[in-house]
């Protein structure tokens, strides 16, 4: 007869956590980590997807205005001499012009190339550790410092001159390594210096960046208080704990 003072009988398929919380906090640890795996993957596959479409948005664009217009000085004047070196989309205001820069932004650094390439693997090569390193936690970095890659890469392939121009327009000419502009904007009567998608990608990169820098607290507290759901950067969070 059973006693009824006895302890009822436990389901041997229920787990109680209290006895074995080690085994609880390696699930725990798995689950986090699987977690973490999967958004370290996932944003780092659309950082360079950000890249890769920039870059080849740059590179063709450029490579389609050089091959229609020419190269600058030698425009095609008997072939088309309405074009006068620029094709307007909206007369005197914005236009495609093909000009080379041996320089950076707006032309500073003009003939400093080793200078400049020089910086442009060390910044790319820093923004690659950053976002590895932590980087990839904001979605507002991943997307950023995919413009601004993007842009160093574009640029950084015509001052190595692997566009293949080359001065003179000829085979036999010195090999060009500047960067080739395009994009013709007029401020009035005055010309802005002429730039590319790439320099585009990196003024706005820049601009992005100097944003997150002053305001990057105040984003954080209002995307926890919107979120219902663990994010990514919680759950992360989780594991320190």
């Amino acid at each position: 007869m059973k006693n009824l003072t006895d302890p009822p009988n436990k389901s041997p398929n229920k787990t109680n956590a209290s006895v074995c919380p080690e085994e609880v906090n390696r699930l725990e640890q798995q689950v986090n980590s699987s977690l973490f795996s999967f958004c370290f993957l996932f944003r780092i596959l659309f950082f360079l997807a950000i890249t890769v479409i920039g870059v080849v948005a740059d590179l063709e664009t450029k490579n389609r205005v050089f091959q229609e217009i020419g190269m600058p000085g030698m425009y095609r004047f008997i072939e088309e001499p309405e074009l006068s070196g620029v094709y307007w989309l909206w007369e005197g205001v914005l236009g495609f012009q093909t000009s080379l820069n041996q320089g950076a932004l707006f032309g500073m650094g003009q003939g400093q190339i080793f200078w400049l390439t020089l910086f442009s693997f060390i910044f790319l090569i820093g923004i690659l550790v950053w976002m590895i390193h932590s980087a990839w936690k904001s979605w507002f970095l991943v997307v950023t410092l995919g413009l601004i890659v993007a842009g160093i890469i574009g640029n950084l392939y015509d001052r190595l001159g692997l566009h293949g121009l080359r001065w003179d327009n000829g085979a036999n000419g010195e090999p060009v390594y500047a960067v080739r502009d395009w994009i013709l904007v007029m401020l009035g009567s005055y010309p802005w210096p002429n730039f590319n998608i790439a320099d585009s990608m990196l003024v706005c990169g820049a601009f992005l960046l100097a944003f997150h820098s002053f305001f990057v607290m105040d984003m954080k507290d209002t995307v926890a208080k919107n979120t219902d759901s663990p994010s990514c950067e919680q759950a992360i969070e989780k594991t320190k704990r």
